[in-house]
């Protein structure tokens, strides 16, 4: 089996490679590497934490999330987790009961098609706004930067940050976008695609890879037309192939 289509044992989890399993490092990472900054709080922090750990399945989906353990696994208080549990919510990666209380959501085949459909639109928008705001001279650098890391980690055989990195890709190319609402609108958007990214688990991350080149060039050149087909047709030569895997999975919804 080449090294790149490897599968992650138990052990290897995204949470073991986050340190996520260490309570000393999750705890130094939250709380004691720096202070919380205005643009990204203590609340900010657990609830990005909390996500990688939804999407590595370390908290299963249809798992009941308990503010307390969740608390003292993490090594902060109870309130910097309650206030992240509504943004995972609004995110859609827990869903709230009066008598259940927090629970990880439960993906269906219907989520994976919507995601699929915002994506042609809105992730197609937003690489063409980003290959217009290079063409207008800003800097491309910090996309360059996550190919190359994409690069690295392929190269690595690191399976888990190969997916970390493809989806931080499209997270950048948004954000040179410099359009605050499409920003606020892919966030959810964003966070789903790396939840289904790391469920259906694609044979070959060299495909990706190699397009995420392309797309690259295409923005670096400013090439508003050529970057947002390629956009296109990368999103929607994903779809099929992740359908098929997660039919066999996901209730349909």
């Amino acid at each position: 089996m080449p090294e790149w289509s490897r599968r992650l044992g138990p052990g290897d989890d995204r949470g073991d490679a986050h340190g996520m399993d260490d309570e000393d490092a999750v705890t130094d990472r939250l709380a004691g590497e720096d202070s919380p900054s205005p643009a990204e709080s203590l609340a900010d922090k657990v609830c990005r934490e909390i996500r990688d750990r939804i999407i590595a399945g370390t908290y299963a989906q249809g798992s009941r999330l308990r503010e307390r353990e969740i608390a003292d696994a993490l090594g902060v208080s109870r309130i910097p987790v309650r206030e992240a549990l509504p943004r995972l919510q609004s995110d859609g990666f827990i869903t709230t009961s009066p008598r259940r209380g927090a629970t990880v959501a439960e993906l269906t085949m219907r989520d994976i098609e919507e995601l699929y459909a915002v994506r042609l639109g809105v992730d197609v928008y937003g690489t063409r706004l980003a290959a217009q705001r290079v063409a207008a001279g800003a800097s491309p650098a910090a996309l360059v930067a996550a190919v190359d890391a994409a690069d690295d980690a392929l190269a690595r055989g690191e399976f888990t940050e190969i997916i970390a990195a493809n989806a931080d890709i499209h997270e950048v190319i948004i954000e040179l976008a410099q359009n605050s609402l499409l920003s606020a609108l892919m966030r959810p958007v964003s966070g789903r695609a790396r939840w289904i990214s790391r469920l259906s688990a694609a044979p070959d991350p060299r495909v990706a890879c190699r397009e995420h080149h392309d797309l690259r060039d295409a923005i670096c050149s400013g090439n508003t037309d050529l970057a947002a087909a390629l956009a296109y047709a990368h999103i929607e030569g994903g779809r099929e192939p992740t359908l098929a895997v997660l039919k066999g999975i996901l209730p349909p919804g």
